[in-house]
């Protein structure tokens, strides 16, 4: 095994005095489904940046190798044992500049397919065993990755059996034993949820199978599990950490997120606003800022202009960019009058449920002069839709953080979102967006004409406008929370060894 990988990378007067690695199924540019790669990605390169020795972990998916990466071997092939089963491994490393380094695992028979969870809107049935190898693989590695003290930082369901791993197979071993583990859920909604023979085949004890670790109205729940047996539990909004605690908020795991106590803290995500800054982002028409806006109207010109619809300056633009889901509340908006409302414009992005996009699709063949519907999503249109809208539609039925109501603010378009989770955290209510609170079409619509009341004030509005995009949301306000909570999760793990 390369030297390299043993070598300890922490700089002297460091802000945490241990290595830190990330353990996630999505990574940018390689593996995205939705925000979860963003985070994981933005928080790695902060920590960084700020002089933490910093490695994400991922699957070498297909996906990865058709982004372009250029990948050098970080590892030997190696096998490790998982239930009844010898598995093959191996590690890469992107050739990259600096900033997090970034490792991929290697199986073929699991990681090199269509999708990362599924193909054709069908999860695949061997994801169980597919991101059980995941944890087990990346605990045999971790001695080839890190050196002790490590802090191990998991995300969602498909990372959290490494925390039952560590503190049940892996136990009594060193550097393990000195590892501390964050586990960050970023959508409670997914929990891998498995029969009960799934313990058996990922080597793990039927003695686990009890209500207060991973049994869950009769089969096996790895996030339950990883909350157990982590640290430290995060959330991404202090908001949706309070939701999570209730029978309504907590997908069923209330009890389990009210037993956590002080261990869960809600921290509020970060986007890149390098990457989100209208004045040199070079996917749009013109560049703009806070103060001066000239450009801002005509990205607005070329989003009309793109759309098909009329060059109308003063008409109010409404934009959607989301992942076609219930949980997005676009049936609020289909069964709604939103749409219909009088000289409005409306540019409409997201793939996902094909019973949505034939709806929205079909709402805008009905009306191509002033609704538009994009079903392919690119960066590059989201960049373009975001500069040129002055208002975006958010109506989620829950959202734990949610990153494009901040692009958004970050590029001048007010959101009118529900008051759920990071939305409530993130939009000061009729400054910087506009909330409300029922899950109906009436109460959106009633949102949306206190923004088109603000619109119809032109000075006002633009005053609105410059709040939002002076609105700080960097990890670089975010990431140092992270730290902190780092520090806790090794101090309990030495007063857990010192017991």
């Amino acid at each position: 095994m390369p030297s390299r990988g043993r070598e300890s990378r922490t700089r002297p007067g460091t802000p945490l005095a241990a290595e830190v690695v990330h353990l996630s199924a999505e990574y940018l540019p390689f593996a995205r489904t939705g925000g979860l790669a963003e985070a994981v990605t933005g928080l790695a390169t902060y920590q960084a940046e700020a002089g933490i020795s910093t490695t994400a972990l991922v699957p070498l998916f297909r996906s990865v190798r058709d982004a372009g990466a250029t990948l050098v071997p970080f590892s030997e092939p190696f096998t490790l044992a998982v239930g009844p089963r010898e598995e093959p491994a191996r590690l890469w490393r992107l050739e990259a500049p600096p900033g997090p380094r970034v490792l991929f695992l290697e199986h073929e028979g699991y990681f090199d397919r269509e999708g990362l969870y599924g193909a054709g809107g069908v999860d695949y049935p061997d994801n169980g065993r597919r991101f059980g190898y995941l944890c087990r693989a990346a605990l045999e590695a971790l001695p080839r990755i890190a050196r002790a003290p490590v802090l191990l930082h998991l995300h969602d369901w498909h990372t959290a059996l490494a925390a039952v791993y560590l503190r049940t197979e892996f136990r009594g071993r060193q550097p393990y034993d000195s590892t501390g583990v964050v586990l960050t859920v970023h959508n409670a909604g997914f929990q891998g949820h498995f029969p009960f023979e799934a313990l058996a085949d990922l080597g793990l004890s039927d003695e686990l199978y009890d209500w207060q670790r991973l049994e869950w109205h009769g089969r096996v729940n790895w996030l339950k599990g990883g909350l157990v047996f982590s640290d430290m539990a995060t959330t991404v909004s202090p908001t949706h950490a309070h939701e999570l605690r209730t029978p309504a908020g907590g997908f069923g795991l209330h009890d389990t997120f009210i037993s956590l106590g002080d261990r869960l803290i809600g921290v509020l995500n970060g986007i890149d606003q390098h990457a989100w800054d209208p004045a040199r982002d070079p996917n749009l028409t013109a560049a703009y800022s806070a103060d001066a806006l000239d450009g801002k109207a005509r990205c607005k010109r070329a989003l009309q202009r793109g759309a098909g619809f009329p060059l109308r300056a003063r008409a109010p633009l409404f934009a959607l960019s989301a992942r076609l889901a219930g949980q997005k509340g676009i049936d609020l908006i289909l069964d709604g009058q939103v749409l219909d409302t009088p000289d409005a414009q409306f540019v409409l992005l997201g793939e996902g449920e094909p019973r949505y996009a034939a709806a929205l699709a079909a709402r805008a063949a009905a009306a191509p002069e002033r609704i538009a519907y994009e079903s392919r999503f690119t960066d590059r249109f989201e960049h373009r839709l975001l500069a040129g809208a002055d208002i975006l539609l958010m109506p989620s039925l829950y959202e734990p953080c949610g990153l494009t109501q901040m692009r958004a603010q970050r590029y001048g378009a007010l959101p009118v979102a529900r008051r759920v989770g990071g939305l409530a955290d993130t939009i000061d209510d009729e400054d910087t967006g506009f909330l409300f609170d029922e899950y109906t079409p009436a109460a959106l619509e009633q949102a949306v004409r206190r923004a088109l009341a603000l619109y119809a004030r032109p000075a006002d509005w633009e005053a609105h406008v410059r709040r939002a995009m002076g609105h700080e949301c960097g990890w670089q306000h975010r990431g140092p929370h992270y730290i902190d909570l780092y520090r806790r999760a090794l101090a309990r793990r030495r007063a857990a060894a010192e017991a």
